[in-house]
């Protein structure tokens, strides 16, 4: 008999989160009316964060497959093959509900997540980066609207995400290499916090959630079960904020770093036994999703008794238990007859370890209490057959509508002949573009000694392999600003731009996974916004040849019926054959030549509208006149493949000695981040184009570029090597050690000592973090 508990109403599933036609389609499955605790279930497993009910019809048109990929979407995380027997195991997903709930823990816990995700599947986690967007956190034009409150809250939350990232990161041990943090007022009470983690293992030695052979004991690892995280999937990651949301603190799990460190070590030992059949983290619909999708995957059942389950509070009921978030757990399928050396590995971890079912032949997911049936279920069901929905489309109405020449009237452009040396000042203290350096200095970067350049010495990290002579480049990117004025070029520019930092470090982009940040898909002007993306990225990736393995959909990033800016999430995961080739951004020798390599070998030309309305998209607009307007640069997908496939024959060739590519901020950015912290500066004259104004020669963002430096001697074989990739080369500059300078038609615009430049870029968001 099935333990009723409390009686299941309409109106209580609704207030789970199913719709009526949901409801309706729990009852046709079970035939009966479910009870409370698989009313719990579905909701959990049904809610858009689990099933993608949303978005899963568009996923499909991703590239997934390729060269490299040896396990797609799907899994834990994705795996791709990098040699000697290699495999590179990657993901990102997002925690962001909880990390405007509670900052420390929702990012803490969003850390500590993601590293399950990637030892579960048998591989030791070996950097960590982080992709942040958060309000405004100090006045000006490029606040927007944002009030006194409003800042100091985007401070407080940025200060609480910080340091939940470097306290789980630091004390499990793992590096945080890299990633990028954006300000945009659409996140004052919706940031982003997506945490992007990289493994490695040796090929033979994955493992993955299918759970095997009928009568294998089901074993729970790691922490206890409390109360914490009780919906944080279904009702906290899978709805609108309101006026109350700070009352969900208590669907915010807590994490303990120091807990998941022994449990990695404890996976990791246990699965070389070979006694373990099948692991899974029990991360977002813990115990409920775990047991379900490792049974569906296996096309078997699994059958449960929660009074085995560990458990640190007392009372607990069944669904409790079944929807608890608690972190630090694994579920895993043994071996029948070899369930002692499991619990022995675990044991002396000092971790629990406690058989608590077996497998079935059976497809159900039967959940007993004490023996008592509390809930009785299809397994596939749950996992596989959950709503599926093609929500309606409509073309979101244009940001700032009007012809090339009303958008571009928007930015007024300085004089001729203007000195834009203080309007360069200001941008380089956009907190967008500032030294992150107050945050990464919170993150323990050098753990593990693997880290070849970590945060800020290069465009993409770059992390060694010690047992091979290669190495890996990883880069996250997105560019939600661009996302909001034209959703399917502002995802292909997520791509190549990530693509493009990982090809500056010296490595070719292999792979990518996704994190796709947007607001309520039930607005059809939303899920037009998606499906724009989805295409871009499609397109992008293909062209590229980076297919996606994996990631995570984030929807009802929403507040009061105020949407985040599209803002899809790109990591690309780029393999050196060999790690001493790998480039940094800074400049290194003094006499190198400076050089933009342009993709676009005949170079580009446009008319005088299209170029400002395109800058009225940059962050100099931004940040100067707080304009947001115009649309993203176009891009040449082709340009940019020419130009990613150039840098990285050059870099085996160690032609170069620098690499930095062209984006926020333009050239002028460029080439003075390659100058902080050096020794040296540049002298740059930039080729003036017909009608086009100084400031978007100088702060344009046009993509397909990158600024290289090479000794004297290397130009010869720069400039074959570009002819050979279709792209084009210009020297525009020396490295030098005396003042910066930057001229444009003839005479300076740009100058000032290195320090003058860099110390307000140093300073400016520590500042804007530290006012009370």
């Amino acid at each position: 008999m099935i333990d009723t508990e409390i009686k299941v109403t309409p109106q209580i599933a609704a207030e789970h989160g199913l719709t009526p036609g949901e409801y309706a389609r729990t009852q046709k499955i079970l035939g009966r009316d479910p009870n409370f605790t698989e009313l719990g279930i579905f909701s959990v497993m049904w809610s858009e964060h689990c099933s993608y009910k949303s978005s899963r019809v568009h996923l499909k048109r991703l590239p997934t497959t390729g060269t490299h990929v040896v396990q797609g979407p799907g899994e834990n995380a994705g795996v791709v093959d990098i040699g000697d027997g290699l495999v590179a195991v990657f993901k990102i997903e997002s925690h962001n509900h909880p990390s405007f709930v509670e900052p420390f823990q929702g990012a803490a816990t969003g850390v500590g997540g993601i590293l399950r995700d990637i030892f579960t599947m048998g591989a030791r986690p070996i950097a960590v980066l982080d992709s942040l967007r958060f309000g405004p956190v100090s006045p000006g034009p490029g606040a927007g609207d944002a009030t006194a409150e409003e800042i100091a809250r985007n401070r407080n939350i940025l200060d609480g995400v910080i340091r939940g990232i470097g306290f789980y990161g630091n004390c499990f041990g793992v590096p945080t290499v890299g990633g990028e943090i954006v300000f945009e007022p659409c996140y004052s009470k919706n940031p982003l916090v997506n945490a992007l983690a990289l493994g490695i293992c040796r090929r033979d030695e994955l493992f993955f959630a299918k759970a095997q052979g009928a009568g294998n004991p089901v074993i729970y690892v790691g922490a206890k079960t409390g109360r914490d995280g009780i919906h944080g999937a279904s009702l906290l990651a899978s709805a609108e904020f309101s006026e109350e949301s700070q009352q969900k603190r208590p669907n915010v799990q807590v994490g303990d770093p120091f807990l998941e460190k022994l449990l990695l070590e404890a996976c990791l030992e246990a699965m070389r036994t070979g006694a373990v059949v099948a692991i899974q983290d029990m991360g977002a619909a813990g115990l409920t999703s775990s047991s379900s999708e490792m049974a569906s995957r296996g096309g078997l059942g699994i059958e449960i008794d929660l009074a085995r389950v560990p458990q640190r509070e007392t009372g607990m009921t069944p669904y409790e238990i079944m929807l608890s978030e608690s972190q630090e757990r694994m579920l895993l399928v043994a071996e029948r007859g070899r369930e002692r050396e499991v619990f022995e590995v675990f044991h002396k971890w000092g971790l629990d370890a406690v058989e608590i079912g077996k497998v079935t032949e059976d497809g159900i997911l039967r959940v007993l209490n004490h023996g008592v049936v509390a809930a009785e279920i299809p397994a596939h069901a749950i996992a596989e057959e959950g709503p599926r929905y093609e929500r309606p489309i409509a073309k979101a109405a244009a940001p700032n509508a009007g012809d090339s020449a009303v958008v571009a009237a928007r930015f007024k452009f300085a004089a001729p002949g203007t000195d834009l040396t203080s309007n360069f000042r200001r941008l380089l203290t956009s907190p967008t573009i500032a030294s992150k350096k107050w945050v990464t200095d919170q993150y323990d970067s050098m753990v593990r000694t693997n880290t070849r350049f970590g945060p800020g010495a290069g465009d993409a990290a770059v992390l060694r392999l010690k047992e091979s002579k290669r190495a890996l480049a990883l880069a996250t990117d997105g560019n939600g600003r661009w996302g909001f004025l034209a959703p399917r070029l502002g995802a292909m520019h997520a791509v190549v731009e990530a693509a493009r930092n990982v090809a500056c470090s010296g490595a070719l982009p292999i792979a990518a996974t996704n994190c796709l940040n947007f607001g309520n898909p039930e607005k059809p002007e939303v899920m037009w916004q998606f499906t724009e993306a989805i295409d871009g990225i499609a397109e992008a990736c293909r062209a590229l040849e980076t297919p996606i393995t994996g990631g995570n959909v984030s929807f009802y990033n929403e507040t009061l019926g105020k949407p985040i800016y599209p803002t899809p999430i790109l990591g690309v995961l780029g393999l050196l054959e060999d790690a001493g080739n790998a480039l940094g951004s800074a400049f290194r020798k003094e006499g190198d030549a400076i050089l933009l390599l342009d993709g676009r070998s005949a170079g580009v030309t446009a008319d005088a509208a299209t170029i400002a309305a395109e800058f009225a998209s940059s962050e100099y607009a931004k940040t100067l006149q707080g304009v947001v307007a115009g649309a993203p640069p176009a891009i040449d997908l082709a340009a940019e493949k020419h130009l990613i496939d150039c840098l990285v024959k050059l870099a085996s060739e160690r032609a170069i000695s620098s690499a930095h590519d062209v984006s926020d901020g333009g050239l002028a950015v460029t080439m003075a981040e390659s100058c902080f912290d050096t020794g040296f500066s540049a002298d740059v004259t930039i080729p003036s184009a017909p009608g086009e104004p100084p400031e978007t020669a100088l702060f344009g963002e046009r993509g397909a570029r990158a600024v290289v430096t090479a000794p004297t001697a290397s130009l010869a074989r720069v400039n074959q090597i570009a002819a050979q990739y279709k792209v084009s080369v210009q020297s525009i500059g020396t490295v030098v050690r005396s003042e910066f300078r930057i001229q444009y038609g003839g005479s300076p615009v740009i100058q000032g000592s290195v320090e003058s430049f860099q110390r307000p870029w140093s300073e400016s968001l520590q500042k804007a973090i530290e006012i009370e």
